[in-house]
């Protein structure tokens, strides 16, 4: 029996089929077929049922699928322990981050990084913060980018960045000519908000209802680029952090501080508790950290 030999067994008990798998694994159906029934032989038992029109593992088969995981798994962490102790600062990092988090630090913080650690490969994965968190918990990412707050106890969180929302409304909309904003005001305006599976979504309906009244959503989107589009059509209000008041046009779209109550935003970094930190991915953590500290510092000399 092989590492080779389960990765391929892996393929096929997940797709539940040869040829998906075989496409997944860039090899031809006969070979992986060859190989899955070699591990048959070798254990001297059916692990997939080949009799139906869509395979289906045997009870061997559901066993050998849990354990060749775990031993796959276990042999990966293995190897980027090893990866680490010969190459230290190459490897390869995973982040979920949110679209919006991304456009507002992450360019900056990427070229600086590549920069001075050339051999890290840097894979993003755009989503909302739901499913960032469901992903750092399940293993799929090295750590996500997230607003707070999030289970402590599920979670190991770093800190690094904290502002406060803003609402963001048309330039020529009578709130615009205010100096500050309360929720309460707010109440029978119609708002323009990031879709459900982003935290931003939940945090502003709760403030809305905080301050008595459920908000008139309008439209709903993923896109920071068609929401900002429609603020400056007049087709709606948002909130958003105001680090973003930098990148729109002040003569289309009008940021405002929203007051009584202030509603601060707070970005952390996301690792599971107990999941090996690689070299790389330490690394760069020191980075996004390191580099917004000086940016407030230099910010507020």
């Amino acid at each position: 029996m092989d590492i080779r030999q389960l990765t391929y067994f892996i393929a096929v008990a997940k797709h539940k089929s040869f040829t998906k798998a075989a496409d997944e694994l860039h090899i031809s159906q006969p070979s992986l077929s060859k190989t899955v029934r070699s591990l048959e032989d070798e254990l001297d038992m059916a692990l997939i049922d080949r009799s139906a029109r869509q395979i289906e593992l045997t009870e061997a088969g559901d066993i050998a699928y849990e354990q060749a995981r775990m031993i796959v798994k276990s042999l990966d962490t293995f190897s980027t322990h090893l990866y680490d102790l010969m190459h230290l600062k190459k490897g390869k990092i995973k982040i979920g981050i949110p679209p919006l988090i991304g456009f507002l630090f992450f360019p900056r913080i990427i070229k600086q990084f590549n920069t001075q650690f050339p051999d890290v490969h840097i894979e993003l994965v755009e989503d909302g913060a739901n499913k960032i968190q469901k992903d750092v918990k399940d293993g799929l990412l090295d750590f996500g980018i997230i607003v707070l707050p999030a289970d402590e106890e599920e979670f190991d969180i770093v800190p690094f960045v904290h502002e406060e929302l803003m609402l963001f409304m048309n330039a020529s909309h009578p709130l615009a000519f205010k100096k500050k904003i309360e929720m309460k005001e707010l109440f029978d305006e119609p708002f323009i908000l990031f879709r459900e599976d982003f935290a931003l979504h939940d945090r502003i309906i709760q403030e809305c209802l905080r301050a008595g009244f459920r908000p008139n959503v309008a439209y709903e989107s993923s896109q920071w680029d068609f929401i900002s589009g429609m603020i400056a059509e007049n087709l709606g209000v948002s909130i958003f952090p105001q680090s973003i008041a930098k990148k729109v046009n002040p003569n289309e779209v009008k940021a405002v501080p929203i007051v009584r109550p202030p509603i601060p935003w707070k970005l952390g970094i996301l690792l599971k508790k107990g999941k090996y930190v690689s070299h790389a991915a330490r690394e760069f953590i020191d980075h996004i950290t390191t580099l917004h500290d000086s940016d407030h510092y230099s910010n507020n000399e």
